[in-house]
């Protein structure tokens, strides 16, 4: 078997396997939690009413088996775009309107990827907006703000995305054989500056960000932020329900840019010293550190695999392994990028095991700055209100979950409280 078969019999095999565990844990998932649907686990038994229980159960069946769909329809078009000849096929068209190999053609070939990978995934967004999330009373989305906002996010793709592209292919078109390098400067830079202007430029485009107006509230979320050493431009209030009944938290930006937001969902559902508790939580990131550590490991294995790619792009097996007989940049980075969620499925339970540890730290010291026990009744409510599923599948949890399950999470909060 020559290198082009080995490489392609190995994407396949490598395609199939991750599909197949991927559709056999969102099997067992859906089941363990139907299987429990009947049952609220003791330690909420008092919290959470049985009605709630089995809405979520449903809730969560329903998209898990939504997801299943997805994945199957994902690694279709994995193999469409490789062995099947789409990317091949989209080579030859645009090489009718651009030279081959050029950074129009270039960009046009990535651009209209990115074109094909949404309309795929257009069908299972508007079943899981207009569908399950409208059925279970969490969806606010208009289809005229659907529309607004698809929009809206095309324009902002063309206007970024397509000079970003550009300036890509150029990098490696103009850096000889170390262009990987400076690909990935500016990349890192790229990324900073979006931290930067994210805030006060791009989101605005979508909500609408307004001061946190709640005297007492503002006046406790500036004392815990002085205690937690964290300076921010101000603390803010997103207008989440026009979207989604769901609430949520965040602090975003870098530097002087840096800002507290708040769901207008999650202050209508939380008390004042829940809502205090779990901003801790969210500031518990940011004091343990955990983007710097991720930017940490993320930033060096971002460089080893473009410089892979750099390899691999003087490697013909690799293009013909994968059905495309040309050989220019944005072939590769087509073709990588396709390639590397593939092959690097193994690790989703190593990142998601990171992922989860991050958030008992971030837990633990939530439960430092204030009481764990409103930590504890606010992620109960939240869990009720968003029908988050109680008892997920160990396996699958183990696996894809960023968050610990419930009551694991719930029961270290209650042992640091009782410590």
């Amino acid at each position: 078997m020559n290198a082009p078969d080995l490489f392609s019999l190995l994407f396949v095999l490598a395609l199939g396997a991750g599909l197949a565990v991927r559709l056999w844990l969102l099997h067992r998932h859906a089941h363990h939690v139907k299987a429990h649907r009947d049952t609220v686990p003791a330690s909420f038994a008092g919290a959470i009413p049985l009605a709630s229980h089995q809405r979520a159960a449903d809730y969560t069946f329903e998209r898990a088996r939504l997801s299943a769909m997805d994945a199957v329809a994902g690694a279709a078009l994995a193999l469409a775009l490789t062995l099947g000849g789409g990317l091949q096929l989209l080579h030859e068209l645009w090489s009718q309107v651009f030279a081959a190999g050029g950074l129009a053609h270039g960009v046009a070939l990535l651009a209209s990827l990115g074109v094909v990978g949404w309309l795929i995934e257009l069908p299972f967004t508007l079943v899981r907006t207009f569908g399950i999330e409208r059925r279970y009373g969490f969806n606010r989305m208009t289809p005229r703000l659907f529309v607004t906002d698809t929009l809206r996010e095309g324009a902002l793709g063309a206007v970024i995305g397509l000079p970003l592209l550009g300036a890509l292919l150029w990098i490696t078109q103009s850096m000889g054989t170390l262009w990987w390098f400076w690909v990935w400067l500016f990349w890192l830079g790229f990324n900073v500056l979006v931290m930067v202007v994210w805030p006060t430029f791009i989101a605005p485009l979508f909500n609408t960000f307004t001061p946190l107006a709640d005297a007492t509230l503002k006046a406790r979320v500036e004392g815990l932020l002085e205690r937690c050493g964290f300076q921010a431009s101000g603390v803010f209030v997103m207008d989440g329900s026009r979207r989604s009944a769901h609430g949520n938290a965040y602090f975003t930006g870098l530097g002087a840019a840096k800002r507290i937001v708040f769901f207008d969902t999650l202050l209508d559902k939380l008390d004042a010293d829940e809502v205090e508790a779990v901003l801790a939580h969210e500031l518990g990131h940011f004091r343990r550190r955990h983007l710097v550590k991720r930017m940490a490991v993320l930033a060096p294995a971002s460089l080893a695999l473009l410089a892979l790619l750099g390899w691999l792009m003087g490697q013909g097996w690799f293009f013909a392994g994968l059905g495309v007989e040309a050989q220019d940049m944005a072939s590769a980075f087509a073709l990588f990028f396709i390639a590397l969620p593939v092959f690097s499925f193994p690790l989703a339970p190593v990142l998601a095991h990171w992922s989860r540890a991050n958030e008992f730290e971030a837990d633990d010291y939530a439960a430092h700055q204030t009481r764990a026990e409103d930590l504890v009744s606010a992620l109960v409510k939240l869990y009720r209100d968003n029908a988050a599923t109680l008892t997920p599948d160990p396996l699958y949890s183990r696996f894809f979950d960023s968050h610990p399950p419930a009551a694991l999470r719930v029961a270290m909060l209650q042992s640091r409280r009782q410590a």
